[in-house]
């Protein structure tokens, strides 16, 4: 039976990329954070953010309508690998506003292929009575046969990824460097 011998250098280079991979994984959210830090402390706007900023704290809907808060709540949402729901949300909000029955119809179906169906590539968390109804929903679409996914999506960020922002290494570190900017 043959035998399988590794040498020392190829053992040694794969565990350097491990320790590689670590460090990345570590410095991720550090990085973000000082990209903030000296984004925040270059920008005119941060007087006028500060106070912004702290309403996001009141409530998932003033975050989302805030254009800083809304991109500080994605970065946060794509370094923790789920910010699908805030993109189909995004896109449904867009979705709502089409005219054309033809633009409504071929967006419907790529919503759901999308972040529907079963095994979607960003398929969002939905119970499968919802699945059921948008399959049919899709089929003559309207402007609404996302509300109800939509409304989900918007509960499960509302209970579980806004909190989790709140208490975020990231949300902290902006708040921080913006009442600093404040106080000089």
């Amino acid at each position: 039976m043959p035998i399988l011998v590794t040498s020392p250098s190829r053992e040694l280079h794969s565990h350097n990329m491990d320790m590689d991979d670590k460090r990345r994984k570590q410095t991720k959210g550090s990085d973000f954070k000082s990209r903030l830090q000296r984004r925040s402390s270059q920008s005119p706007n941060t007087e006028r953010l500060s106070p912004e900023m702290i309403l996001w704290s009141q409530s998932l809907e003033r975050l989302l309508a805030s254009k800083y808060g809304m991109t500080t709540f994605q970065a946060f949402l794509k370094s923790e690998f789920s910010d699908e729901n805030i993109e189909f949300w995004l896109i449904c909000e867009d979705y709502k506003k089409i005219k054309s029955s033809f633009r409504l119809s071929s967006r419907a179906k790529k919503i759901y292929k999308t972040y529907i169906e079963a095994e979607a590539p960003k398929e969002i968390n939905i119970d499968h009575k919802t699945r059921d109804l948008i399959r049919w929903n899709v089929k003559t679409p309207t402007t609404v046969c996302f509300d109800e996914a939509q409304r989900i999506v918007y509960r499960l960020m509302e209970k579980d990824s806004y909190p989790r922002f709140l208490r975020s290494n990231i949300y902290r570190t902006l708040l921080d460097s913006a009442s600093d900017y404040i106080k000089v």
